[in-house]
């Protein structure tokens, strides 16, 4: 039995991650795809009374499921943008933000119990 059994390698590549809001949608970077495992399908929950969003992976039989991170797509491009504007007018709604205006960053928290990224909306940071 080797001491470094249990031991797995950092990814210096990952980074930190986040979930950027601005009037051209909502863009999780490549942390959040790389963190989840790189998802297919989450869904996308909504808590409206401590505005926080969390994004959980699925399969895509669930009745919920987005689609989210495209294995097959022919671009390196690790990140994920949502666009549609029910979307981003129910953030800037909760948020009562004018994204046109400014957009804003989340960093969000792996809950690896839960396969899922928790975004804490009250701790956005304005991008300028």
């Amino acid at each position: 039995m080797s001491l470094l059994e249990n031991f797995k390698p950092f990814n210096f590549n990952e980074g930190a991650p986040y979930v950027s809001v601005t009037n051209n949608g909502l863009t999780f970077n490549k942390a959040v795809v790389m963190k989840l495992n790189y998802p297919e399908h989450v869904m996308l929950l909504i808590d409206e009374e401590t505005k926080r969003i969390a994004l959980q992976s699925c399969t895509s039989d669930n009745p919920n499921a987005a689609s989210f991170y495209n294995k097959n797509k022919k671009s390196n491009v690790l990140s994920v943008r949502w666009n549609g504007r029910d979307l981003l007018n129910t953030i800037q709604s909760l948020m009562n933000w004018d994204l046109s205006q400014c957009g804003y960053r989340i960093d969000g928290i792996l809950l690896k119990a839960d396969h899922a990224m928790l975004f804490d909306f009250t701790r956005a940071k304005e991008m300028k």
